[in-house]
């Protein structure tokens, strides 16, 4: 009887220890973790502004006369960032796991806040769409124009700027727009008639550029009708636009 007695005491107390577990493995948020920029986590930020959940915004803080960031020096050290080769953003998720990599931490929350469509078929097209937006960034970037481009004088930068703005970028969104008719169903979305982690990126490249571009990229996209729709129907939305308004002022 004493050995029936412990075997229900002892299931009962681990019972309550699940419940337990549980209970605050669902109250607890995520964590983005990245610094006090919008630059590669900006995406994260308004994927969730979109979806609606909350998580903890956790940014280190740069020093802006000497562009260095105590905080993230001792995150590295204590180990935060491992799972990003020591670099930012990571994602804590409710479990305590780490995700790196921001593109990764960008299609997680897509999927997990139901951004990516009903199937993996969906989710292919969707990404596709995302990946032809990062090809203009990084396409930007190679041509060397920014204010961190290094072994180019400035001359040299204005030429390459009027290059990319007045011709190049504008012939790379002229072939996204054309590929749009194959994947929307409903004008201001890039795939079928919801708000998907297509229309974020969309958004992301012609809407939250550097502020010294926007204007070259409004001009650059406006015969992309169908592209511009779908930026102004992601930066109406509530959640974003209320984050768009709220979202901390920062350096870049």
């Amino acid at each position: 009887m004493k050995s029936i007695a412990l075997l229900i005491l002892t299931n009962s107390l681990c019972a309550t220890f699940a419940l337990a577990i549980n209970s605050a493995g669902s109250s607890a948020k995520l964590q983005l973790k990245y610094f006090d920029i919008r630059g590669a986590a900006e995406t994260c930020r308004v994927l969730l502004a979109l979806g609606g959940e909350e998580y903890v915004d956790a940014r280190y803080e740069i020093d802006q006369a000497t562009f260095q960031s105590p905080e993230f020096l001792e995150a590295k050290e204590n180990g935060d960032l491992k799972m990003n080769l020591n670099r930012a953003p990571v994602l804590v998720i409710p479990d305590g796991r780490v995700i790196g990599q921001s593109k990764a931490i960008e299609r997680y929350l897509a999927r997990r806040l139901g951004l990516m469509g009903k199937t993996p078929e969906d989710e292919a097209i969707i990404d596709c769409i995302a990946e032809h937006c990062r090809d203009v960034k990084d396409a930007a970037a190679r041509k060397g124009f920014s204010r961190f481009t290094k072994g180019k004088t400035d001359e040299e930068k204005a030429i390459a700027r009027s290059e990319w703005f007045e011709t190049e970028m504008p012939s790379m969104l002229d072939k996204i727009e054309a590929s749009l008719p194959e994947t929307s169903r409903s004008p201001g979305f890039s795939f079928g008639d919801a708000p998907t982690y297509g229309d974020v990126a969309i958004w992301a490249l012609l809407r939250d550029c550097a502020p010294a571009d926007l204007d070259d990229t409004t001009k650059a996209s406006e015969k992309c009708i169908a592209l511009n729709a779908i930026a102004d129907q992601i930066a109406s939305n509530p959640g974003v636009s209320k984050w768009l308004k709220e979202r901390p002022e920062t350096m870049f």
